[in-house]
């Protein structure tokens, strides 16, 4: 009840700050259950997604620094986040989600590099899917990354890709994620370049590396 309170909400204030977004690739999502995968650009990306896939509905992942405030960890809690410690994700951070797909009608949000200051992609995206029986869904958001640009309203653009399928059987290895990364990576791009393959994704607080000095 409260997601699909809080889902209301989130529109009209997306709405009005931003206006419509336009979206397409809406034919390529799968009948049931599904993980919806996506770089992750900005904070409000999450939100955005959420919207797009609507009436599906979502739980995802959260750090666990967003949960010490009570207020936001109830709103968090009620909109079917859980969470996760990025530095050492323990056995919930799969076990969670696996049973969400597995169990309820709660398909999962997630964003395979982890952080918006990177583009590793990790292994848990395939775990999950592997574990699930469910199929992973590409999605990109194209569009302002600095929070004044959303008022610019309309420049909001996103699309769904194909299916991705994990093959229960396969055996997870160093080799096999990686390759399974290098699969994904390949659907973002091509789903970004089904929208404009002229957008360039530009981190607007990149982490710089510490220079040891002798």
């Amino acid at each position: 009840m409260f997601y699909t309170f809080i889902r209301f909400v989130a529109a009209g204030v997306v709405w009005l700050i931003n206006g419509r977004y336009k979206l397409t690739g809406q034919d390529n999502l799968p009948e049931g259950n599904y993980i919806l995968v996506g770089p992750h650009r900005t904070w409000w990306d999450p939100i955005f997604y959420a919207l797009a896939a609507w009436p599906h509905k979502f739980s995802f992942m959260a750090k666990k620094e967003l949960f010490k405030n009570p207020i936001l960890r109830w709103i968090l809690i009620h909109a079917n986040a859980f969470s996760v410690d990025r530095e050492n994700p323990g056995p919930s951070a799969i076990k969670i989600p696996v049973n969400n797909l597995k169990k309820t009608d709660l398909g999962v949000i997630m964003f395979p590099s982890g952080s918006r200051h990177s583009q590793e992609m990790k292994g848990g995206a395939m775990m999950i899917a592997k574990l699930s029986g469910k199929p992973l869904v590409p999605m990109v958001y194209q569009g302002p990354v600095k929070f004044s640009g959303l008022f610019k309203r309309g420049n909001v653009k996103m699309a769904f890709g194909e299916p991705i399928y994990v093959d229960k059987r396969i055996k997870l290895t160093d080799e096999t994620m990686a390759e399974f990364g290098n699969t994904l990576q390949a659907a973002f791009d091509k789903v970004d370049a089904s929208i404009d393959p002229n957008w360039v994704y530009i981190d607007p607080k990149p982490k710089t590396e510490k220079i040891e000095s002798n």
